[in-house]
């Protein structure tokens, strides 16, 4: 089982920062006649539908090549602009050193980039009356208030999704947690349950940081955001993001935990990389971190649907009606402890965005995706692969800002 959920750990300024111009081709666009175009347009909108997959710009011949240069098995991204799905594509196969293709209906593992969703699962309970984002551990958890050490009965879940709350990080290891109270709460026989096992656990013991002044980097703290979502909730995490996100944004490959059916390529696989060694992973249970870190990190998603939540997320910061409330936006735009996290988000600013950029990454070693918003632009990139390692960053970074180059003209 391996339990590393890691962060966005390069510096956002060697990413999609300076994208060179040079030598892009950014005359491929949409190439249907104009009288089709024309019909079409007016088909959707006299439906008032639009059809995310509509000749979509396949990506293919971009991902191509740096699906083989960095010996990925599998390769998918999509591109968002003016707001609407433009592009994807996913090359490769389901699983290393076979021959079964990877489709675009594929899902990949999100990793971290499972944080925001969980910030924007808050933010609709809380619209609903049934959280406040300034709620306390000590409100939320009053039965543990006798066992809770007292430097967390402050905490709110601003902190925790702000990663201000002094957890521990759980990014590679169980801190605080013995191997017995770890198996303990593994032979739990419910995700809730689990995460409500750790929280009294974790909330017993001294804060690994004061909380509120320092920023550290918490899986912990996202685990426990969705523990308070299911008490407040009467309703396990997996179901509320289910039906809160997935069912209205038209999620229908999203699940958790490993892909795919154990025997079978019947998705793709995950694989870690050792050396020049690539090592496929086969589904089941303890292939991937353990169910009560899903809130931090175990979501899987087709890398279309993805495109779907960034939809969204992008509407939202552009001011824009949709699924997600202003108060989560307020607080994304305007990160409560400053710095630059919120949310399950990294804000920071970029020439090519015109402004701000949201970003974040997501790995549990042997997956890794990327995600860039860029809403003075009403654009989004976001890519992702079945296979883990350091390696992986660098050429997924370098694609984002191929994409970036090709498809905002003016990208310096």
């Amino acid at each position: 089982m391996n339990n590393e959920l890691q962060p966005h750990k390069r510096k956002l300024s060697r990413g999609p920062r300076a994208v060179s111009g040079r030598n892009r081709d950014f005359g491929r666009r949409f190439r249907l006649p104009a009288l089709t175009c024309v019909c079409l347009l007016v088909f959707y909108c006299h439906l008032g539908l639009y059809a995310q997959d509509a000749k979509l710009i396949d990506l293919s011949a971009e991902l191509e090549p740096v699906c083989k240069q960095a010996a990925m098995p599998a390769l998918g991204a999509a591109v968002i602009c003016d707001g609407r799905l433009c592009a994807a594509g996913v090359v490769g196969v389901r699983k290393y050193g076979s021959d079964v293709k990877a489709e675009l209906g594929d899902p990949f593992h999100l990793g971290s980039c499972t944080k925001a969703m969980t910030g924007s699962l808050i933010g609709l309970l809380a619209q609903q009356g049934k959280l406040r984002w300034d709620m306390t551990l000590e409100e939320a958890f009053p039965e543990l208030k006798d066992t809770m050490h007292p430097d967390y009965r402050a905490v709110t879940l601003t902190h925790l999704l702000s990663h201000r709350a002094g957890l521990p990080q759980m990014t590679a290891g169980f801190e605080l947690i013995s191997r017995e109270q770890l198996e303990e709460i593994l032979a739990m026989p419910s995700p809730a349950a689990q995460r409500r096992c750790m929280a009294e656990i974790v909330l017993s013991r001294p804060p690994v940081r004061k909380p509120g002044e320092e920023m550290l980097y918490s899986n912990a703290g996202f685990a426990l955001a969705g523990a308070i979502a299911e008490k407040a909730a009467g309703e396990d995490y997996e179901s509320l993001v289910k039906r809160m996100l997935f069912e209205p944004l038209g999620m229908n490959s999203a699940g958790f935990g490993a892909m795919g059916t154990s025997g079978r390529i019947d998705a793709p696989w995950q694989h870690t990389k050792a050396g020049d060694k690539i090592t496929p992973i086969e589904p089941g249970p303890d292939s991937d971190n353990p169910p009560f870190l899903t809130p931090g990190g175990r979501v899987h998603c087709s890398i279309c649907d993805w495109a779907k939540y960034v939809q969204c997320v992008l509407k939202a910061l552009r001011g824009e009606e949709g699924l997600l409330p202003a108060a989560e936006v307020r607080q994304l735009k305007e990160p409560p402890f400053g710095g630059d996290h919120a949310l399950g988000w990294t804000i920071c600013e970029r020439d090519w965005a015109h402004g701000r950029a949201f970003t974040h990454a997501g790995t549990n070693k042997q997956n890794y995706c990327i995600v860039w918003i860029a809403p003075a632009r009403n654009f989004a990139v976001l890519v992702a692969t079945n296979r883990g390692g350091e390696d992986a960053f660098g050429p997924l970074d370098k694609l984002c800002a191929q994409m970036i180059a090709r498809f905002l003209k003016d990208a310096p």
